[in-house]
């Protein structure tokens, strides 16, 4: 059994290293997105939809409105992340003509599979959760 507590400095590394890493990324960008950019940025943003749909599901019982807040953020985090898969599929390839995302038929190797994959999992979760309606419009009522 771990006895050890966290204390805010020591809590979380992880989320605390991938934070870095963004900021850092965001400072030093200088050139236009690329489909590699796009894809690494569209995992990110899936990880995070992951966290906040657990943080939600875990929050909303003993605190009712900030689980409400958490599943506001995961609804639009979902929205952004739709917004990368749809940016992904703008930008042209560097080796060849643009492959539009086909769910019926998957694309041909990565990091077009790997993205489509990825965004049709978590596009599956959000739906299975989440109103027609309520992916149109994100506003918490409290």
């Amino acid at each position: 059994m771990n006895t050890s507590s966290t204390t805010g400095s020591d809590a979380h590394p992880y989320l605390r290293a991938a934070t870095a890493g963004l900021r850092h990324h965001a400072r030093t960008t200088t050139a236009p997105a690329d489909r590699v950019h796009l894809d690494a940025l569209h995992a990110h943003l899936t990880a995070a939809h992951k966290l906040l749909d657990r943080l939600a599901d875990a929050t909303r019982p003993p605190h009712p409105a900030a689980g409400r807040h958490l599943a506001t953020s995961h609804l639009r985090l979902w929205q952004a992340t739709a917004a990368v898969h749809d940016a992904f599929h703008t930008v042209p390839p560097a080796d060849g003509p643009r492959e539009p995302c086909r769910p019926e038929r998957l694309p041909e190797g990565p990091p077009v599979l790997t993205i489509c994959q990825r965004h049709l999992a978590t596009g599956h979760t959000i739906r299975r959760k989440t109103t027609p309606t309520a992916l149109h419009t994100s506003t918490c009522a409290i």
